[in-house]
């Protein structure tokens, strides 16, 4: 599973994995386990802004972090994401 970067936002990894690059860009967060269960999951938008498909086990606080994380860092995300996937931003 590609992370987008070694390190942890609010005691999570930020990744995606390679059966959801069909879908738009969007960035899972989950513990050490990396597993979509109970991983939140963000849609990324061509703005930086998130929709939250799932708040998995993370509060409000961690949403709202990690969301601002994504909106400072999603272009150097994206060019992680483009190299696996042909899809684009989530346009909804």
């Amino acid at each position: 599973m590609p992370k987008y970067y070694e390190f942890k936002v609010c005691g999570y990894y930020l990744y995606f994995t390679s059966h959801c690059i069909v879908e738009a860009m969007h960035v899972h967060a989950s513990d050490n386990k990396l597993t979509e269960s109970g991983s939140a999951k963000f849609f990324v938008k061509s703005s930086g802004e998130t929709v939250v498909q799932d708040k998995g086990r993370l509060n409000d606080r961690e949403l709202s972090k990690i969301q601002a994380f994504i909106k400072e860092n999603y272009m150097e995300m994206y060019l992680k994401w483009t190299e696996y996937s042909e899809n684009g931003f989530y346009e909804k």
